[in-house]
């Protein structure tokens, strides 16, 4: 039996395939290549594919409108014994009626249990959010479901008839609903929550927020109605760039705490107001974590200060069975103090094996990162460590005890920091001493100088000297990378002194040369 071609991209060679044979299709039209006779083509093949159980169609970046999906609905609608369908349809035109006719043709399949129905970036607004969440109640034999309509202008109505038509689907197992960057409050959030609530053989859920309208209300609700899915074992929720304070994040992790099959949790609350009360609080989702293995923070941008990191560390103590921990507190005003809270919850999670740490942009000095430094050493298990202190002051000293302390981790296999410029000489002599060696090693140094401006002024030296005297221009470079270096470990906290040190350097060598002979400017102006 001669086996049937499953992908195509050129439309032609598929309607001149065997149609009735199909039983997988995989289509796709590049942006900008469908039109209005190419979308009657396509549908008029599909409508012969009668043995299709699996199609996937690609037709992103189309300019499809509601009458050029309507017609691909009304084909659709022939094939009855799809189990498995997947639509990407982001980037086009399609507005509440092109949805309301997508969504028709979904009642026709009795065994459809995977969808994915990709409409980011299209003009659905309420009224077409509606719609689809009233088809989408009649597929109650799905087990797999993908919905993404971010960037679609759906407003709290929309949303609510979206989770009415999602609590009917009660057999679902796994639910990615993206609705990023739309007009969602408090009271349609909540409500969505209380229909998830409904779909009771969740196991694994993905619920993207991202820049909405949501504050304290909508995230407490969020959380409140998931502890009735019971069997929930992976949870990602991306409620970031919203109106949330203390009192949603702490709501959200005490309704969190009591969903205690969680194994893998990934929370992302960054740009919003919850400050250092909102921080401990969330912490308490972690309090009966102890079936974690996998978590995801991150809370960049919240103002959390020390209390709030001091509260964290508390909180991940508790979490004995952690391997894989990802922490994002970028900007939040973190000392020395919350830093050292931070460390002492580390310490406690003795199986990690990979941990990111993210403390880029706080106020961390020579205490904080010795006191971390410490907690990772007795992380004997890590293997993989990605570490950003790019931005604080840990000086000298604290990049020698980050080194020395790090080198302890006998397991490390792959390290990634980013300490930028300042503190490389250092660091590097006490990695390297280490008895135990990394089988693999990746620095994110920047060796490059700090300051612009005199970025600027190396650039054009460099410029000039090579298109006049390449041999200098060789030289130069050698001679500026070892002069830089040398004053760089001199003045290592001293970025004006570093400068000016810099800048007279450069003045001295073009002395050196002679302009009117050999640098001829006159041939430049």
């Amino acid at each position: 039996m001669i086996k049937q071609k499953q992908y195509f991209q050129d439309l032609l060679e598929f309607q001149n395939s065997q149609l009735q044979y199909h039983q997988v299709l995989h289509i796709v039209q590049r942006p900008n290549q469908i039109n209005d006779r190419s979308q009657s083509s396509l549908g008029y093949a599909l409508v012969k594919c009668s043995s299709l159980s699996k199609l996937t169609l690609e037709l992103q970046s189309n300019q499809i409108n509601d009458e050029g999906i309507s017609s691909l609905g009304s084909a659709l609608e022939k094939c009855t014994n799809l189990s498995n369908l997947t639509l990407h349809l982001s980037r086009n035109q399609i507005g509440a009626i092109g949805s309301l006719n997508l969504g028709s043709c979904l009642e026709k399949y009795n065994n459809l249990s995977k969808l994915t129905l990709d409409l980011f970036y299209n003009k659905i607004g309420d009224e077409g959010a509606l719609s689809l969440g009233f088809w989408l109640g009649k597929c109650t034999n799905l087990s797999n479901l993908t919905l993404d309509l971010g960037y679609n202008k759906i407003g709290d109505e929309g949303a609510l008839g979206l989770g009415s038509g999602l609590g009917k689907c009660t057999n679902l197992s796994n639910l990615k609903l993206d609705l990023n960057s739309n007009q969602i409050g408090d009271e349609s959030a909540s409500g969505l929550g209380f229909a998830i609530g409904n779909c009771i053989n969740l196991q694994n859920l993905t619920l993207g927020l991202f820049s909405n309208k949501i504050g304290d209300k909508g995230s407490s609700g969020i959380g409140s109605t998931l502890v009735l899915c019971t069997n929930l074992s992976n949870l990602t929720i991306d409620l970031s760039y919203n109106k949330i304070n203390g009192e949603g994040a702490s709501g959200l992790g005490s309704a969190l705490a009591n969903c205690t099959n969680l194994s893998d949790l990934t929370l992302n609350l960054s740009s919003n107001f919850i400050g250092s009360a909102g921080a401990s609080g969330l912490g308490s989702v972690l309090k009966n974590g102890y079936n974690l293995s996998k978590l995801t923070f991150d809370l960049c941008s919240n103002f959390i200060g020390d209390e709030g990191s001091s509260g964290l560390g508390s909180a991940l103590a508790k979490c004995i069975n952690l391997s894989k921990l990802t922490l994002n507190l970028l900007e939040n005003q973190i000392n020395d103090k919350g830093a050292i809270g931070l460390g002492f919850g580390l310490e406690k999670c003795t199986n990690l094996s990979n941990l990111t740490l993210n403390l880029e942009c706080n106020q961390i000095r020579v205490e904080g990162v010795s006191s971390l430094g410490c907690a990772l050493s007795k992380c004997t298990n890590l293997q993989n460590l990605a570490f950003n202190l790019f931005g604080n002051q840990i000086g000298n000293q604290g990049s020698q005890s980050l080194g020395s302390t790090i080198s302890k981790c006998s397991n490390l296999q792959k390290l990634t920091l980013n300490l930028r410029q300042k503190q490389f000489i250092c660091f590097r002599c006490d990695i390297f001493k280490s008895k135990n060696r990394f089988k693999i090693i990746n620095f994110f140094l920047d060796l490059f100088i700090q300051n612009f401006l005199f970025d600027l002024f190396f650039f054009f030296t460099i410029f000039f000297l090579l298109l006049y005297l390449p041999i200098q221009a060789i030289f130069t470079f050698l001679t500026f990378g070892l002069i830089i270096s040398f004053f760089n470990y001199l003045f290592i906290d001293q970025v004006f002194i570093r400068f000016i040190l810099s800048f007279l350097f450069c003045l001295y060598y073009f002395i050196l040369i002679d302009f009117k002979y050999k640098f001829q400017f006159h041939t430049l102006f």
